[in-house]
């Protein structure tokens, strides 16, 4: 068997977090969604089942937590520190994919979300 690609994924992290332009939004703060997934160049794990030789998605989940503690103007700045976090803190990520979605934006409407993807390689 060839393994093609082995990817992490976080789906659906909820943080509540102070980014936004408006003033309003770094002091009332809202609701944020994250999905996250992390191609890692070592397929190890999956032989010889040991966490040491993969990239503990706690520890994914922990760098995602600290980036989202500091406000930011725009989403995309937020999804650029966090990919920036991920490839300085773990070697074995070779791509990642993050999506970030305030739940509320503060444009009306029922439900509403606005979301930034942004995709980036070693």
């Amino acid at each position: 068997m060839e393994i093609k690609e082995y990817r992490i994924i976080l789906r659906d992290i909820h943080l509540y977090a102070y980014h936004g332009v408006l003033p309003q939004e770094n002091k009332v703060g809202a609701w944020y969604t994250i999905d996250l997934s992390a191609v890692v160049d070592d397929t190890r794990s999956i032989a010889d089942d040991d966490v040491n030789s993969t990239v503990n998605y706690a520890d994914i989940y922990e760098v995602v937590c600290d980036e989202m503690k500091i406000p930011s103007k725009l989403l995309e700045n937020v999804c650029g520190r966090i990919l920036s976090a991920l490839f300085a803190r773990f070697e074995s990520i070779k791509e990642a994919e993050i999506t970030l979605a305030k739940d509320t934006p503060p444009m009306g409407g029922d439900r509403l979300s606005s979301a930034v993807s942004v995709k980036a390689t070693r």
